[in-house]
């Protein structure tokens, strides 16, 4: 038994579980969902409302987009949100404070599970700005990915150009925003492997959300009311969650498996420095190797 657990340990699903729970993955998945939900319906609602365009996408539908959802779930999803020419009238200056800091707060999340899935320190005290431009990134590539239905139009060669359009940016963007958000510490290539495995699980969740989720939305709104779609959303969006650490913590494990391939040691956690906060010591022989050394946690 003894030999079947160390094998456990070191074979690869073994370490990738390991792994997961060493940052708690269900966790960030579930906080990905409840910050996004508060800050990204909002966002994308308000700069929605601020475009001159007449076919104006906000937060329904990108939902809509990414649940692939039919005629009486698209609807179900739209009749959650006001028109957009009450939007603005409705906003104040609060609104939009409360709005910049919960943006902040969904970034830092995100960026306190890339730097768990890379084995990082907690970055300098003066970072907000970096946050600030991933929030602005990440805003007008779902902007852009909301709008690109209406601007392209239907058919089968535009809709498979759109297909590949929106993959190809969203590699480059979960790439550069590894690469962005832990300040230059994980190169693009190194997180390339990990967008690319997050833009193919986005992808597979669309799929499982169009057979499961679509159906689940049109019987819950009329069991729940507006409630059981919200509840429904909120339920797709850890999904979300879950891919975009998901597929990061995979391109971390292609890392560490081409270094043992090459015979190199897996990277110890770095160490802060200079105005970077102190880490939480823990005790001895808990850390986890994606190697499969050493952690307590099996």
């Amino acid at each position: 038994m003894a030999g079947l657990a160390v094998a456990w340990r070191r074979s690869a699903i073994g370490r990738l579980v390991k792994q997961a729970t060493h940052i708690e993955l269900m966790h960030r998945s579930m906080g990905f969902a409840a910050l996004g939900f508060v800050t990204l319906m909002p966002l994308l609602v308000v700069v929605a409302a601020a475009t001159p365009w007449e076919h104006r996408p906000g937060f329904a539908q990108w939902v809509v987009d990414g649940m692939g959802l039919d005629s009486a779930g698209s609807h179900s999803v739209r009749s959650l949100f006001a028109a957009p020419r009450n939007v603005l009238s409705a906003t104040s200056a609060w609104s939009l404070a409360s709005l910049a800091y919960f943006g902040l707060t969904f970034v830092a999340s995100v960026e306190t599970g890339y730097r768990k899935i890379w084995d990082l320190p907690s970055g300098p005290w003066h970072r907000d700005w970096r946050r600030a431009v991933w929030l602005t990134v990440l805003t007008g590539y779902l902007f852009c990915e909301s709008q690109s239905a209406a601007l392209m139009g239907s058919g089968l060669l535009r809709g498979g150009v759109r297909i590949a359009l929106t993959f190809l940016l969203g590699v480059v963007f979960f790439a550069w925003g590894q690469h962005f958000l832990v300040g230059g510490r994980v190169r693009v290539r190194t997180a390339l492997p990990g967008a690319v495995f997050t833009m193919l699980g986005l992808a597979g969740l669309r799929i499982f959300s169009h057979l499961f989720f679509a159906p689940m939305i049109v019987s819950n709104a009329g069991t729940y009311g507006p409630v059981g779609t919200v509840l429904t959303v909120v339920t797709w969006l850890v999904g979300v969650g879950f891919v975009v650490f998901g597929g990061a913590l995979l391109g971390r494990h292609v890392r560490d498996g081409r270094m043992l391939r090459r015979g190199a040691e897996i990277p110890r956690p770095q160490r802060p420095g200079d105005w970077y906060e102190e880490p939480v010591e823990t005790a001895p022989g808990v850390l986890w190797r994606s190697d499969g050394s050493g952690g307590a946690i099996d």
